[in-house]
């Protein structure tokens, strides 16, 4: 089932998730409907507190970018109770953008390699190594579950100029193709 985003300015998306455990109740129909939330809105990744739920849980596929990033070995995962262990490497810079701030993108300095401890959907535990984009793909829905998002990393000019679309999306005036929940109607 297909539920709404919740967008930018909803304090869930600024409160550290919790840790849950195995009996989590409707763990599976929640990550169930994240998936499909977020094939609706043609994301990559989808975090527990943009639909509304203050806990560490996120998916992410990136083979459906197989195709047009000829080396890339895309992941499909759930992530449960996500650690990220090391960071390594040289920061590169990136465009990113969110299902929760639809039409605003900027430049966010990530390193490229990075090794998480996980749970994957039948609570196995997982210390994985990540690259390139499946890295920064985890990073950036790992800063979900902890209340950050990639705004706060942008340069301070690029902030500036994305102020008065933020204040937009957070009062609802913006058009998506999927089903968002504003602050402010």
């Amino acid at each position: 089932m297909i539920i709404p985003i919740y967008a930018y300015g909803q304090p869930v998306l600024k409160r550290a998730g919790e840790e849950i455990d195995s009996t989590y109740a409707g763990l599976e129909k929640l990550i169930e409907n994240m998936w499909d939330t977020m094939y609706n809105a043609k994301g990559i990744g989808l975090a527990a507190p943009q639909v509304g739920k203050s806990i560490k849980l996120f998916v992410a596929d990136t083979k459906q970018l197989e195709d047009d990033e000829k080396d890339l070995v895309g992941i499909k995962q759930v992530f449960i109770n996500p650690i990220i262990l090391e960071e390594n490497g040289e920061e590169e810079s990136y465009e990113e953008g969110c299902l929760s701030i639809p039409d605003v993108r900027g430049d966010v300095m990530r390193k490229p390699e990075i090794h998480v401890q996980f749970h994957d959907e039948n609570f196995q535990q997982h210390k994985k190594s990540f690259k390139g984009i499946n890295a920064r793909v985890i990073q950036h829905e790992y800063d979900h579950v902890i209340g950050k998002l990639f705004t706060e990393q942008l340069q301070p000019l690029r902030k500036r100029m994305i102020k008065r679309k933020l204040e937009s999306i957070k009062k609802g005036k913006i058009a998506t193709d999927y089903r968002m929940r504003f602050v402010i109607k």
